[in-house]
């Protein structure tokens, strides 16, 4: 298929784009930094530069396509004016699915967040109700960011109720790659204690790209959302344990698939889209929390 991946410079997109050539499809990443002027290699992705928030650019770049992966957003309330996030985040999501709906693109994959439901970024205190944290968890964003993957999975619902087109959200949880394992999950790995604002929960950006390529693919019909986490918590601790001793009773824990269970199920991602994650912390760093050393 011709795939159209948006973000294609960011840590998701990049990861995304090498995934979508390695399953045989022809991939155009649009981003928004200048091209570079060089012969093209043979089997590499085309490059275009576009700001998606305009939409005759959106349009421009979309067009042709057989599927759309979107990952371009401000991944971060804190780091831009709240206006800016907000705008940028939803203006992008609404030309690009806009335009996937005008050219009859069949197929588009929406990467949400798991701040969905409320986590990371909230400015008054947030628990969830329950754990590990499930697509039927009740929805409770407070910032920018948040509420712009919240209102993109609404973009989603009315694209599909008004078109032929069918929709995936995926939300990830935090991505890592090799480049980042270590100062991100080293201090949880060495300490529980470091108390991780999303349940101890992560997902490799490579396992995450599988799960990309898999919705790409996917037949299932109308809008779909999936949260994607690796399966095992940051340290590979007993969840059950940890929960109650920094949280007490004040979050439900809900059954378990396994001991050390992430804090975000992605049994739906993994029954639904025969998703399997075949990546852990282990790969990247030792029970010191340290970068294992790489031959």
């Amino acid at each position: 298929m011709k795939v159209v991946v948006t973000g294609a410079n960011g840590k998701v997109g990049r990861a995304a784009v090498q995934a979508l050539l390695a399953a045989g499809h022809e991939v155009t990443g649009v981003d928004l930094a200048r091209p570079v002027f060089e012969r093209a290699v043979e089997g590499a992705a085309r490059y275009m530069m576009a700001d998606l928030t305009d939409a005759g650019e959106a349009f421009a770049v979309i067009r042709g396509a057989d599927a759309v992966v979107h990952t371009a957003a401000i991944p971060d309330p804190t780091a831009n004016p709240a206006h800016v996030v907000f705008r940028t985040n939803l203006m992008a999501t609404f030309n690009v699915l806009e335009a996937a709906v005008r050219f009859g693109v069949p197929r588009f994959v929406n990467i949400s967040s798991e701040t969905v439901p409320g986590f990371f970024f909230p400015e008054r205190d947030f628990l969830p109700d329950y754990a590990p944290v499930d697509e039927q968890h009740p929805i409770h964003p407070q910032d920018p960011y948040a509420l712009t993957k919240h209102f993109g999975e609404q973009l989603m619902d009315a694209a599909v109720a008004r078109s032929d087109i069918r929709c995936i959200s995926l939300r990830p949880s935090w991505v890592q790659n090799e480049d980042n394992y270590e100062q991100n999950l080293g201090p949880q790995v060495r300490d529980a204690a470091v108390l991780s604002p999303n349940l101890w929960s992560y997902i490799d950006a490579y396992d995450l790209a599988d799960a990309i390529v898999l919705a790409v693919e996917s037949e299932l019909p109308g809008h779909e959302v999936f949260y994607i986490a690796s399966p095992d918590n940051v340290g590979g601790r007993d969840f059950a344990e940890i929960l109650h001793t920094y949280y007490g009773d004040r979050i439900e824990l809900r059954p378990l698939s396994r001991t050390d269970t992430s804090g975000i199920s992605s049994a739906k991602a993994q029954r639904l889209l025969g998703w399997v994650p075949k990546r852990s912390w282990r790969d990247y760093l030792g029970a010191d929390g340290t970068a294992l050393v790489r031959s």
